[in-house]
């Protein structure tokens, strides 16, 4: 499903017109952006948690010259941790 189809989706469900919807998950997604950027958690009891994360800097392989070595920087990546409700769902199918 990708965002024209999530859109499609929510506003059939919630009786919203598209634009509306539109607007409000564009809001979620800059209001989740921002929180992780500066470190905070955003948590949806029962579904999930985003957050972000520090990956340290480390030395790696070049994939184009095997016997190379490459330094790795350091980066901030989003992570995102299930909730039971979330994994209880997938588990039993529904």
């Amino acid at each position: 499903m990708n965002k024209a189809e999530l859109i499609d989706s929510l506003a059939q469900r919630v009786g919203l017109g598209k634009k509306q919807v539109e607007d409000l998950l564009d809001a979620f997604e800059n209001t989740v952006i921002t929180t992780l950027k500066v470190g905070g958690e955003v948590t949806l009891t029962g579904f999930g948690t985003f957050m972000s994360k520090r990956r340290e800097a480390r030395m790696g392989v070049n994939p184009q010259k095997p016997t190379e070595k490459i330094q790795i920087p350091a980066v901030t990546v989003p992570k995102f941790k299930a909730g039971k409700t979330l994994k209880d769902a997938l588990k039993s199918g529904t």
